[in-house]
């Protein structure tokens, strides 16, 4: 009888972003050999157990997320995965969520409902906080678009309180240009944020509209008002960390082996769903689009509901979303193709029907310029089975 391997996950249970890793991890482990799995708990950056320096097992998949974690990992004779931004230890195979691919995301969710500010908050000790907000910013500049960053202060930091960082947040908030558009670094720090401008009187969304990340369900639901969120597809990440595991442990070699996980989409509630144009046509024509862009709906339909000409149409609503309405009407069946393409077995000709894309060609060829891949390919990709 073959042998069980066994396998230490050293990943928090306190998150849904790292239950959505362990689901990932269980998934592949029931379709494939069983493993012994070892599942400390422990919260997210603490130390590593005692005994896993001694440990005898198989492999590990590990969020490497603090210099303690890192100089175990350094000394264990076994296959590691790291499933961590963080990247401490060097030739250890990884799996990671694109965070340029959720910050994009966040923006383009923004960008669509007509803000000309936008803001960022982070975490400094966070690698994925940091290129979140990087790739955030670089979006706003293709845009043209204004942002502000709040500068937050290390939890390192011998200046560091909770107390003296939530002051300094009221009073960063407080002079933001309104409307904003914000997205937090993640879904904790969006809710800080709402907390404070509901202690502010700030209006949300109607004066500042906030995005996080992880789509936290509980959480989300548990804000006031509830929260908009980045979905990371935190099941496919678990999913290929334990693929790559395997292959290790079944002697491939795969030093220095990655791979970036794109989003699944946006979980859009109350914290952003605004319109931020003052003008009140094309916030008209902005919720046409929303409402029947994947009926097969064109920018001639566009204009039987606005008293404006195509080319007066085009040029205020490219000021208003940094895009002309053809281009929003394709986004918003894009992105309802990539959920069909995850969430269903329907054939690529029912999922363009579905879409608005007369021909299955069409939704190919502008599926293709979008992502770089065509729909088959990110069927496999999200769907690993």
């Amino acid at each position: 009888m073959k042998r069980r391997k066994t396998v230490a996950l050293l990943v928090e249970t306190s998150n849904a972003y790292a239950r959505g890793l362990l689901e990932g991890i269980i998934a592949y482990v029931h379709e494939h050999q069983p493993w012994s799995i070892y599942l400390p708990e422990q919260e997210r950056g603490a130390s590593p157990p005692a005994w896993l320096k001694n440990w005898k097992g198989d492999g590990a998949i590990v969020r490497i997320e603090t210099p303690q974690i890192a100089a175990v990992v350094k000394k264990l004779k076994m296959p590691v995965v790291d499933v961590s931004a963080a990247q401490l230890v060097p030739g250890v195979p990884w799996v990671e969520t694109d965070d340029a691919e959720i910050a994009r995301s966040a923006a383009e969710h923004l960008l669509d409902r007509g803000f000309r500010e936008f803001a960022f908050c982070g975490e400094p000790d966070f690698n994925w906080s940091k290129w979140r907000e990087e790739n955030f910013v670089q979006r706003l500049k293709e845009a043209k678009r204004r942002y502000h960053i709040f500068e937050s202060t290390s939890r390192d930091s011998d200046s560091y309180s909770w107390t003296r960082e939530k002051r300094r947040m009221a009073q960063w908030l407080h002079k933001l240009p309104k409307p904003v558009g914000l997205m937090a670094c993640y879904d904790i720090k969006a809710q800080q944020i709402l907390d404070i401008c509901r202690e502010l009187e700030i209006a949300v969304p109607e004066q500042v509209a906030v995005i996080g990340v992880d789509n936290d369900r509980l959480l989300c639901d548990l804000c006031s008002p509830p929260l908009s969120s980045v979905i990371p597809d935190t099941r496919t990440t678990g999913y290929e960390a334990a693929r790559l595991l395997d292959r290790q442990m079944n002697g491939e070699n795969v030093n220095d082996e990655g791979m970036f996980v794109p989003p699944l989409g946006i979980a859009t509630r109350q914290s952003s769903d605004v319109m931020a144009t003052e003008d009140p046509i094309i916030a008209r024509a902005m919720q046409f689009i929303r409402e029947h862009a994947c009926d097969g709906v064109n920018v001639q339909d566009v204009l039987t509901v606005v008293p404006l000409s195509r080319r007066v149409l085009e040029y205020r609503f490219k000021e208003a979303a940094g895009k002309t309405p053809h281009e929003a009407l394709v986004q918003i069946r894009l992105d309802r193709v990539r959920q069909l393409l995850r969430d269903t077995q329907l054939s690529m000709a029912d999922i363009a029907d579905r879409t608005g894309f007369e021909h299955v060609e069409y939704m190919s060829s502008a599926f293709r310029k979008k992502t770089g891949m065509s729909p088959s390919e990110y069927r496999r990709q999200v769907q690993p089975k």
